[in-house]
């Protein structure tokens, strides 16, 4: 069991999975946390406004300042158990440091690996709500942001229920639905570069829809091609939407060289694993992350190492 200072007793876990054999076990999810997650989420969310591209709903938006940063509130990044990128190593911080070198080694190649197609394009999804996509993709974009090679871009294709940006304490902004949307905006006018160095991030935009059509355009995957090309250290993020739950998951799936499957232990059945995994067939590497295991069967943790001295 990880001794961190604010930790329950009980603990969730997360375990990285290839082809259904265990990777890295352990990764915390602090019960405790993810309730004050919510809890800040429901103070902080108002009223959102959006127009055009066929939406349901509206969103007020507050344009990116050009060479501004956005700030990312430390304290609010640990009360919610996501990686502070200042603070000490954890066993969170370690666990997500073994899962990205499976992922950057397959987008980059190296060792003897070759890079695989896109694969540095990745994306984080789960069969049902509620099962730590977001949570993972978050944590994963903050730990990979820490890479001294590359650059890392978080983009919340959640576009029904986003949620990126309130959990980081972001004001709502444009974001890819409306580049979608509308030919004469540059995507990258729309990214939000933020204080954590090596971390940007896009948000979703406005709400329509017509996510899927858009998505299955022939200018979707354009605008995906210009923002891997505008930096070639940069690694995108994908917080996708629940593939049981909404179709662009599937879509997504096309555009990208990774997936990695958020699984809830004890939760997501068989049935529906083997379901969403057909849905994301479109991409060819799909690793699995198990989220909320009670155990580990090694007994493996990290985190404390750090605290000894040499």
């Amino acid at each position: 069991m990880i001794s961190e200072p604010c930790c329950a007793a009980a603990m969730a876990r997360l375990r990285f999975l290839r082809c259904r054999r265990l990777l890295l076990p352990n990764l915390c999810h602090n019960q405790q946390r993810f309730n004050r997650c919510h809890s800040l989420l429901n103070r902080t969310a108002g009223t959102t406004s959006a127009s055009g591209c066929g939406a349901t709903s509206s969103r007020s938006y507050s344009a990116p300042h050009a060479g501004s940063l956005t700030h990312i509130d430390r304290q609010r990044l640990r009360e919610m158990n996501y990686i502070d990128p200042e603070g000490p190593v954890t066993g969170l911080s370690e666990e997500f440091r073994i899962v990205k070198r499976q992922l950057l080694l397959s987008a980059k190649g190296g060792k003897g690996v070759e890079p695989i197609d896109r694969g540095e394009r990745i994306l984080i999804c789960s069969a049902h709500p509620n099962e730590g996509k977001t949570f993972c993709a978050i944590n994963l974009a903050l730990s990979m942001a820490q890479e001294k090679d590359n650059r890392v871009l978080l983009v919340d294709a959640d576009f029904a229920k986003p949620s990126v940006l309130g959990r980081l304490g972001i004001e709502p902004a444009r974001g890819l639905m409306d580049a979608l949307a509308d030919p004469t905006i540059n995507v990258e006018d729309l990214v939000i570069h933020t204080d954590v160095n090596g971390l940007a991030i896009l948000p979703a935009g406005a709400q329509t829809n017509q996510d899927t059509e858009y998505l299955a355009a022939e200018r979707t995957a354009k605008l995906i091609d210009q923002l891997t090309r505008h930096d070639p250290s940069r690694i995108i993020i994908f917080d996708s939407p629940p593939a049981l739950a909404a179709s662009p998951a599937s879509v997504l799936a096309l555009l990208v060289g990774q997936c990695v499957m958020v699984v809830r232990a004890d939760e997501t059945t068989d049935s529906a694993l083997r379901d969403a995994l057909s849905l994301l067939s479109g991409c060819d590497h799909i690793q699995l992350l198990l989220n909320r295991a009670k155990f580990s069967p090694t007994g493996r943790k990290f985190g404390n190492y750090y605290g000894y001295g040499a």
